[in-house]
């Protein structure tokens, strides 16, 4: 089930060099809302920059959906404040505005209303408002609303050098490239750990309710619904979804096999959106294209491997070209009770997780493995409180507690806890530890049950407003750290230059563009 690490640990608690130099990186997505509740109708404040070449603030599918992104540092400590100066600047560039505080939005008057993001005449910005034009008529625009927590991390050059001495392979870019998507299957194996501890959307507005769902919730006066034991209804099929990995046959076993999958989905006609069409009757463009994918973003993965692209170029591509260079983790919900979507502690455990899923064997998998892994998920994430809980742990679908399983693998990570620990003066992984085997055995400690008191008591909608007027009085009165207000006011004015350079340079039109 579980492969022994003891001997990786020690080699680790020998040369704990090795794991210093770890990068890490956020996206924070946050819708912009009225003082009631209501979406903000208003477009992308022009003082925030240019959503389509600003390199910390822009948008995602719609105007008032704001992503927030930090550079990669090693610095834990610089992530955090790097992204809480963002989110104080927008503060005090919005009027009359706040930023809602959870991952699922709770109501809109008209989904008629929800204006898609808008990234000017280049045609690049084109591209991405067509792409987005075709969200919307793929999955509808609500659902497109729903905001997350992406954490990018890395492990140093030197770890994998020093872990693959003994393999086969001498090839860099295979090395280190297969030493991530090991990573990677380890965590759709186990990182439903995640929504167990840090999920916190147990409830929803009824206007997300799908016809088809088997499951049945309680409702509250405010239309808010819930479910008694669950963690992540945003990882659900309530919230935002694509066209199933397993559909696609990608396994995430080697490369070559990863990419061929990708790009096969982007070249494959879907006869779903098909039905749709290219072109509306005045002749504008209803999506991108009528294949499976559109653009390899579409893909909707709990976790996804990842490096930085050129202008113009395709990810598959420099994942081909270059190797996997850091991974994306997609499943972490909005952190209701942090200010800025996210806690140190949250990046501290998923730190730990993440380097016991580099060092943990993944053997490669089929199609029935990734269907138990399927049901693992979908079971933390609908019922992952519920008493004596379990989940499959293999094809012979064997099943294990949760409380059971958390211990052996955390008797793994306080291991790893130690030795990060060990190059500081402080036990701040170990504090992590010990605090969080504690919701296996008590999960009235999850993000999921403590939210889900809140929205039982108040609803979604008065809780939401509470918090984001209770942050953004916080932002209001909080002072940059690591930014100001003229390097973020300079860098506004740069990002519109730049934006009007790209626009003014286009040679092509847009068709041939998007042939090209």
């Amino acid at each position: 089930m579980i492969h022994d690490i003891s001997k990786k640990i020690s080699w680790i608690k020998k040369n704990p060099i090795i794991l210093q130099g770890i990068f890490r990186g956020l996206e924070r997505e946050t819708l912009r809302i009225k003082k009631n509740g209501i979406f903000s109708s208003k477009k992308h404040p022009y003082s925030l920059g240019s959503s389509l070449t600003h390199p910390w603030i822009t948008t995602d599918f719609s105007e008032n959906l704001l992503e927030f992104i930090t550079p990669p540092s090693q610095n834990i400590d610089y992530v955090l404040n790097f992204l809480q100066d963002l989110h104080i600047f927008v503060t005090h560039n919005m009027k009359n505005e706040y930023m809602w505080p959870l991952s699922i939005p709770h109501f809109i008057r008209n989904k008629k209303d929800i204006k898609i993001a808008q990234y000017g005449n280049s045609n690049i910005g084109k591209i991405k408002y067509i792409y987005r034009v075709g969200l919307k008529h793929r999955y509808g625009s609500l659902v497109n609303t729903i905001s997350g927590v992406h954490y990018n991390f890395s492990l140093p050059k030197i770890f994998w050098k020093q872990f693959n001495k003994n393999a086969k392979k001498t090839n860099k870019k295979e090395y280190i490239s297969s030493g991530y998507l090991n990573l990677i299957r380890n965590y759709y194996r186990f990182g439903w750990i995640i929504p167990y501890l840090f999920g916190a959307s147990p409830a929803i507005s009824s206007c997300f309710l799908k016809n088809s769902t088997k499951h049945i919730f309680t409702r509250n006066e405010d239309d808010t619904l819930h479910l008694p034991w669950s963690t992540s209804l945003r990882l659900s099929d309530l919230g935002y979804t694509s066209t199933s990995i397993i559909d696609l046959n990608i396994m995430f076993n080697d490369l070559p096999s990863y990419i061929q999958s990708l790009k096969r989905a982007m070249q494959t006609t879907s006869n779903k959106f098909l039905k749709i069409g290219l072109k509306n009757k005045k002749g504008h463009f209803k999506q991108l294209n009528t294949n499976i994918l559109q653009m390899e973003s579409e893909l909707y993965t709990q976790i996804r491997p990842k490096r930085t692209i050129k202008n113009g170029e395709l990810l598959s591509d420099a994942l081909y070209n270059k190797g996997i260079e850091y991974i994306e983790i997609r499943s972490l919900d909005i952190n209701p009770f942090s200010p800025i979507g996210i806690s140190k502690n949250q990046i501290l455990f998923l730190d730990l997780l993440l380097i016991w899923c580099a060092l943990i064997d993944a053997p490669k998998m089929d199609k029935l493995d990734w269907l138990l892994i399927d049901k693992n998920w979908k079971r933390i994430i609908f019922e992952g409180r519920k008493p004596n809980q379990t989940v499959y742990i293999n094809k012979t679908k064997e099943k294990i507690k949760l409380v059971d399983i958390s211990k052996i693998i955390f008797k793994d990570l306080e291991k790893i806890a130690k030795i990060l620990d060990s190059c500081t003066s402080k036990k701040l992984y170990q504090d992590v530890c010990h605090k969080k085997i504690l919701y296996f055995q008590y999960p009235e400690l999850t993000y999921s049950s403590q939210f889900l008191n809140i929205c039982i008591e108040n609803g979604i909608k008065k809780t939401g407003l509470i918090l984001a007027e209770k942050y953004s009085h916080y932002f209001y009165k909080k002072p940059f750290s690591i930014l100001d207000k003229n390097t973020l006011e300079k860098e506004t004015i740069r990002s519109h230059k730049k934006q009007k350079k790209m626009e003014e340079e286009d040679i092509l039109s847009f068709e041939e563009y998007l042939k090209r």
